[in-house]
């Protein structure tokens, strides 16, 4: 079977979602940790104001240790032109931007509507494009609230696919689809999947960001390897749960994905022995703050490497 890419966005969209600021020499800890246990790529952080996020204000130290580490890519999250400046400055070699598809979200989480938000792609795309190709970061949209919003409830399918389409005409490299409030299911991702590639072209739509807030972020994630995605985006012990649904986890799991690629034969480069590991180190920073995930739990079935291998 095929590699698959996994993307580590818990000490982004995990940290952030959380009161509590977790110690810089423990999220130093927990990527160096994840990183030897073969997770290809970290999201490490977000360059967002320190004054909104505090959780975030180490980013650009956490940037630079990460780069650091030998085969692991770096990515963080940009809100906008500022922040780019600043991702870029402190060597991310890949930026995310999140666009909100509901543009009543958009409003209410970046001030801006849909075509403000395409002026910033544009921008952002022309500094990127500015830099020394060999430190260009990999410049992605996310394209959040993809598949329903808590506030405006149904999107549409075809604004999502305009908006996969206007974020590529302004210079994105490739979009994603973010499942940012946990209404996907199975047969609505394939849909929207194939709609949006059909549009923008198969190489340029190849990750889901996916929440498990009514349980189905495996199936979502399967749904989409069904149609051809190879990144999935996850977090280590679904930190952060959900702010939408008070209780319930947030992103899919790190430990539960891999155990479940690895179980169907895909590759990841993941050692799932290692990263189980990686858990000790985020519950003991992190004392009292709720972990998900059955494969943590129930460990690993009897002669699960034989069967793997």
């Amino acid at each position: 079977m095929s590699r698959i890419h996994i993307s580590e966005v818990g000490p982004r969209d995990g940290l952030q979602s959380i009161a509590r600021v977790m110690p810089l020499d423990a999220k130093k800890a927990w990527i160096a940790a994840e990183a030897a246990a073969g997770v290809p790529e970290i999201e490490v952080g977000s360059f967002v104001p320190p004054s909104l996020l505090p959780q975030m204000a180490d980013t650009a130290e956490l940037v630079a240790f990460a780069r650091g580490i030998e085969g692991l890519a770096v990515a963080a999250l940009v809100p906008n032109l500022k922040g780019a400046e600043r991702a870029i400055a402190a060597g991310a070699q890949k930026i995310s931007m999140p666009f909100s598809m509901s543009e009543t979200h958009s409003l209410k989480n970046v001030r801006k509507d849909h075509a403000a938000v395409i002026a910033e792609i544009r921008a952002i795309a022309a500094l990127v494009a500015a830099q020394p190709e060999e430190t260009r970061p990999h410049f992605e949209i996310g394209l959040a609230t993809a598949f329903g919003c808590t506030i405006e409830g149904v999107v549409s399918e075809e604004a999502v696919v305009r908006l996969a389409v206007a974020s590529i005409e302004a210079g994105a490299v490739e979009v994603g689809l973010s499942d940012t409030t946990g209404y996907a299911n199975p047969a609505q991702v394939k849909r929207l999947v194939r709609k949006v590639k059909a549009a923008v072209g198969d190489s340029r739509l190849n990750t889901l960001h996916l929440h498990n807030t009514r349980g189905l972020g495996l199936a979502n994630a399967l749904a989409g390897l069904d149609e051809g995605i190879t990144t999935l985006d996850s977090s280590l012990g679904g930190l952060g749960g959900c702010p939408f649904a008070p209780g319930a986890s947030g992103n899919i799991v790190t430990e539960d994905l891999v155990f479940m690629l690895a179980a169907m034969g895909y590759e990841t480069g993941i050692d799932l022995d290692k990263l189980l590991k990686v858990r000790a180190i985020v519950a003991e920073a992190l004392p009292g703050e709720p972990l998900y995930g059955f494969t943590p739990d129930a460990g690993l079935p009897l002669g699960f490497g034989k069967v793997a291998a």
